[in-house]
């Protein structure tokens, strides 16, 4: 194992504990391909950002309401 993949999939092993509460043999026993689609779905939806006309455009319909 390079100093690379340890220091790697010691950051990884950490942000599986946090986010999903796995223990380390939880973490080391998930493939590439689960872990990979359960951080996926913690991610927003494509296009779910708001840009700034869309907070203007709210800003401007809320005004004396």
């Amino acid at each position: 194992m390079s100093g690379r993949f340890g220091a790697v999939a010691a950051r990884l092993s950490g942000h599986t504990a946090l986010l999903l509460g796995w223990t380390p043999d939880t973490f080391w026993a998930a493939t590439p391909e689960e872990l990979t689609t359960i951080m996926m779905a913690l991610r927003p939806p494509e296009g779910a950002a708001v840009d700034r006309s869309t907070i203007d455009r709210l800003m401007e319909q809320d005004r004396g309401g």
